[in-house]
């Protein structure tokens, strides 16, 4: 489980997290949703050790993690997916997916993993992982390097930004699939309805606070009854 315990942060005098405090139990498909600009960005990074924050505390398992850094986060079993999947120049997948799993994979096992996610493993195993992918390719490319390292907690942060529809579609799929190819804890911010929709739980926040909290069918409606972003992928979040 993961505990976050009053967590405050401030940016130029505003405070994007006022006294943030939120539970997620082990095992769950948790939805964190809400209009731009209201901390949701912010809270993930912080959860990772991407930023720190002013005050409060973060717990995973009931460890303390506060003051740990990204790779000592990432060894207790914490994954994160950006936005933007990373490009690497000179580095094939198969080499991505080496190094994201920390240990020696064969192409055999590396193949299996792409094909979970939807991939022709003969097609994509020696590709390089540049700009001659598009950004549906490069978020699959991205959700199997996550699935490889068998993360107790991953994180995705609008998985269906930058990407068009059709990638979208089968980016839905994945994630509807997601317990067969991330083990464990699995948290996404979006605006989306489809992704809303296969939630366990979805974390409604506004103005750097949880609004609401609940099961998909308590608070998809209210949701909904809100439009948050129509646009597909949505605006990047400046919170």
């Amino acid at each position: 489980m993961l505990e976050i315990k009053d967590v405050c942060f401030t940016r130029d005098d505003k405070k994007i997290l006022d006294h943030v405090s939120l539970n997620i139990d082990t095992d769950k498909f948790v939805v964190i949703t809400g209009p731009n600009g209201s901390g949701k960005s912010t809270l993930v990074k912080i959860i990772m050790g991407i930023k720190k924050p002013d005050s409060g505390k973060i717990f995973l398992e009931g460890k303390d993690i506060t003051d740990l850094s990204i790779d000592e986060r990432a060894k207790l079993g914490i994954g994160f997916a950006f936005q933007q999947p990373v490009k690497f120049k000179g580095i094939t997948v198969y080499d991505l997916l080496k190094l994201s799993s920390g240990k020696e994979i064969n192409k055999t096992e590396a193949c299996d993993i792409l094909s979970k996610v939807g991939l022709c493993a003969k097609e994509y195993i020696d590709r390089e992982v540049n700009n001659s992918l598009s950004g549906g390719e490069l978020k699959r490319i991205e959700i199997a390097t996550v699935a490889v390292r068998n993360s107790k907690f991953t994180i995705f942060d609008e998985p269906e930004a930058g990407i068009d529809l059709w990638s979208f579609q089968s980016l839905i799929k994945i994630f509807e699939d997601m317990r067969k190819i991330v083990q464990g804890t699995t948290l996404i911010i979006s605006h989306q309805e489809r992704i809303l929709n296969i939630a366990d739980e979805i974390v409604l926040m506004r103005e750097g606070k949880i609004e609401s909290k609940g099961s998909k069918d308590e608070l998809l409606g209210k949701v909904l009854e809100r439009p948050i972003c129509c646009k597909l992928g949505g605006n990047k979040d400046n919170g």
